[in-house]
């Protein structure tokens, strides 16, 4: 298998992925939704909410609100030594929240939380957590812990994770007969027209809805529009939990993992 980066950021990655199956494909898309852990809060104490929300809401809200996440030091609770429902120092982090508004209404944002990690923070520091009007407080402790997302969306490290075939197009090398429909019925605008030919401009946006073919009034179109045998465009988003590379790496491990779990099974099995 060959990996190629097409686009990279803190928080995107696009590559472009050769001499795979669907199957391996669809492996590490589940396993970077549902497998891969990151950091969120599970547990909440309320000390003190005179706000109009109720602490259900407010737990949900900073639940939902993305952590950064260090793999390398913290354990999952089932694989942590300490094997305790209250979590140590390798499994749980403790952050807190002490807000309140004095001289009128304001906005209390996730930057305000404090952690006993530096490391373990919101990645953003404008997440809204509640609305306190004058003389109204917010003080709560809250632990985080790893966790996945076949548990909870909130443990989800990906926005996003899709993966695409690698589109392959064939023009016709003929000028063409200039309705210009398969250009402008192109919803990603693949096409250009070019001293009356028609060219691909961006083929890589293409999504294969194949209404170009579809719009052409020549039967059979001349314009082909397929895809290139095992290799694929994949895009993953991170929750800036994780950073995306890291992502698809814990998803090639968890899968090389499990292969090994499943190869033993069937041993155990056969004996």
């Amino acid at each position: 298998m060959k990996i190629e980066i097409l686009e990279k950021n803190n928080t995107e990655l696009r590559i472009v992925v050769k001499d795979a199956d669907v199957p391996l494909m669809n492996a590490l898309r589940r396993l970077a939704l549902a497998e891969v852990p990151c950091m969120a809060i599970e547990e909440v104490v309320m000390i003190e909410n005179s706000s109009i929300l109720q602490d259900e809401i407010i737990a949900h809200r900073l639940g939902l609100t993305p952590l950064r996440t260090n793999l390398d030091i913290y354990n999952t609770p089932e694989e942590c030594e300490c094997q305790s429902e209250f979590g140590c120092q390798k499994c749980r982090v403790t952050l807190t929240l002490d807000a309140e508004a004095k001289d009128g209404t304001r906005t209390v944002y996730s930057g305000e939380i404090v952690s006993e990690n530096p490391e373990i923070l919101p990645v953003s520091d404008k997440v809204p957590i509640v609305k306190l009007a004058k003389n109204q407080k917010l003080k709560l402790e809250a632990y985080a812990r790893l966790g996945r997302g076949k548990t909870h969306a909130k443990w989800q490290p990906v926005s996003m994770c899709v993966y695409k075939y690698y589109p392959k197009i064939t023009v016709p090398e003929t000028k063409c007969s200039g309705c210009q429909k398969c250009v402008d019925i192109c919803p990603k605008r693949v096409y250009t027209i070019k001293d009356e030919k028609v060219e691909v401009k961006d083929l890589l946006s293409c999504t294969m809805c194949m209404d170009c073919t579809e719009a052409c009034p020549q039967k059979p179109a001349p314009l082909k529009v397929e895809w290139e045998k095992n290799q694929y465009i994949m895009n993953i988003e991170s929750t800036g939990a994780l950073p995306p590379e890291r992502v698809l790496q814990e998803a090639t491990k968890l899968l090389a993992k499990q292969l090994i779990e499943f190869e033993e099974q069937i041993k155990a099995e056969q004996q």
